[in-house]
């Protein structure tokens, strides 16, 4: 099976761009296994927002929509721009992120003394 197509990115790699549209690109530094998890979690909330909307549910709505924007967070499509963060930063940032989503893998990449 072919791997999808990647989108174009600017040359600086901080965007990619979509229909002529520059989004801000995921972390390069999340480690893959890291940043697939926190992909999952962010498809998921994204499909709860459209069940809470086509239920009519505030309330999970608003929930769904907080659990998108912290993996948008992690992912560092969101927030502090990841190219203006120390790796000790972007890392504590998708650390983070993936612990509150209650990923498989919150400590990917860190290191242990």
């Amino acid at each position: 099976m072919d791997s999808p197509a990647q989108p174009e990115r600017t040359p600086d790699g901080r965007y990619i761009v979509v229909n002529g549209r520059r989004w801000r690109a995921t972390d390069p530094e999340i480690p893959e296994n890291v940043a697939a998890d926190l992909r999952r979690h962010l498809m998921a909330a994204r499909r709860a927002v459209a069940a809470s909307r086509r239920n009519e549910d505030k309330a999970a709505e608003g929930l769904a929509r907080s659990r998108v924007h912290t993996a948008k967070v992690a992912l560092g499509e969101r927030g502090t721009p990841w190219w203006e963060q120390s790796i000790t930063e972007r890392r504590q940032r998708w650390e983070d992120g993936a612990i509150e989503l209650g990923t498989d893998q919150p400590d990917a990449g860190r290191t242990t003394p």
